[in-house]
Order: structure tokens, then sequence, then C-alpha cells
């Protein structure tokens, strides 16, 4: 059996004279929730594109469950169980919260018609797991907090069996309470069996939540630390200083 569910080795990428990133080693293990932290510019979002299909490595190699793969599209990284959760959700604010749970998935019956009533009891099924106390799935999403947004987001990828969540800066512009219902949502991600990445710039969520934490810094890996063998304040001055542990 595979030590970890994912392992990016030896990333590189080059945005024209950019070098994005610098061989970079990434893994993430089961069940396991990994906050991927940083200042701005330092990676992040490039080496979660590479995992999550948007990009393509210029070298390095992939390993999902124990098996080199190659994620060319974010269709590839959907078939593998791979779903990411962009900090704008890509949720669709004018329609009802299950045609959003579903959307581009729609269950369908005889002759092709849309299964509506299937779509409304598992979207708030899926809900309900989560903790979200919403009873009707034809409310407008448009209408619902930030945090109640992020969940329905969440329950999409929960309903579709993802085996691991990327959730990329799932907390910037919620309130304190918002904050902690979504990261109660990853707690519960974790639960069913389902890693999580946690890309964030605030350390303090990341600290809270994260079983492990992987620094980067102008595309190289800094740190790889479980929480067990750190502390907050040594992760803010990884992150400030700019130096790798043993520089420090």
């Amino acid at each position: 059996m595979a030590e970890y569910i994912v392992q990016m080795v030896d990333i590189h990428k080059w945005f024209g004279k950019v070098y994005a990133l610098r061989g970079v080693d990434f893994n993430v293990g089961f069940n396991e929730i990994v906050g991927l932290v940083g200042d701005n510019g330092a990676g992040k979002s490039t080496l979660i594109k590479i995992l999550s299909g948007y990009h393509i490595a210029d070298r390095g190699e992939i390993y999902f469950n124990g098996e080199k793969v190659n994620i060319q599209t974010p269709k590839d990284a959907k078939k593998l169980g791979i779903e990411t959760v962009y900090q704008e959700q890509a949720l669709a604010p004018h329609v009802s919260i299950s045609r959003n749970v579903f959307m581009g998935r729609e269950p369908s019956k005889f002759l092709g018609f849309i299964d509506k009533k299937k779509m409304d009891n598992d979207s708030l099924n899926v809900l309900t797991d989560l903790g979200l106390k919403i009873k009707d799935p034809n409310l407008v999403v448009e209408t619902l907090s930030g945090g109640q947004r992020q969940g329905v987001a969440i329950a999409r990828v929960l309903y579709f069996k993802a085996k691991l969540v990327i959730l990329d800066e799932p907390t910037i512009a919620l309130s304190v309470k918002e904050s902690q219902q979504v990261m109660e949502f990853m707690k519960q991600l974790r639960s069913e069996g389902i890693s999580v990445i946690f890309i964030t710039h605030n350390i303090y969520h990341a600290f809270q939540i994260s079983d492990r934490f992987v620094i980067l810094s102008h595309g190289e890996k800094l740190a790889d630390v479980r929480k067990e063998e750190t502390s907050l304040d040594e992760l803010i001055s990884l992150i400030t200083s700019g130096k790798s542990k043993s520089e420090v």
C-alpha cells in the first residue's frame, strides 16, 4: 500500500524567464490535512495548479496512490479523485443550492430528464453531513453567507467522492465564525477519509487545523514539519525570514 495519496517529486516550472518552482517535493498522506503556506509569489498556487491540471510541470513526476500519473488537464485530475475549491468557489450565484452541488453532473431519469427530486434530497443529505443547517435546497446561492457558500462548494466534492480536496484560501474575507465553520468542514472531510490541502495566507488558521505544514518561498520548499514538531511562532519566523529551518 502506498504511503502517500499524492507525491510530487522534483517539480520545476518556468513562465518565460520566471523560475516559479525550483525542484519542489510535496506529498500528502491519507486522512491528512496539509497546510501549504508562504507569502505571495512563494509558488503555492503554481504547485497546486500543476496538481489540479491547470498547469503542466516542465520537469518532475507525480504519483497518486503509489502510481505514476500524467495530469494534463483538470479533467485528468478529477478522474483521479482530485477536486479543487478555489477562493472564488466557482459557484453560480443566481441558481439554487442543489443545482450548484450537481453543476455539470446532474442525474437523469428515463428519457434523459433531470432528476430534480434526487438532486434536492441528496444535496440536503450531504449538507447535513457537513453540519450545515439548511432546510431548503432551492435557496439561491447568492442569499447564503460566505461560510455557507464554502459549505456548498465543499459539499459538492464530498458528494462526488473526492479522494483529495484542495482548498485555495477558503477562509479569505470570511468572519471569524464563518472561518471556524469552514475549518469544521475540513475536519469532516478528514473524518470521511478525504485528504485536504489547505492553501492560506492565514498562518493562525493553518496552525489550528493542519496536521503538517509545508512552507514555500520563491519557488523553493523551506520546511516540511508536523504540527507536534513545531510552534506557531516558529512557522511565522520561517515564513517571514524566507530561510529554511536549518538556517534560522
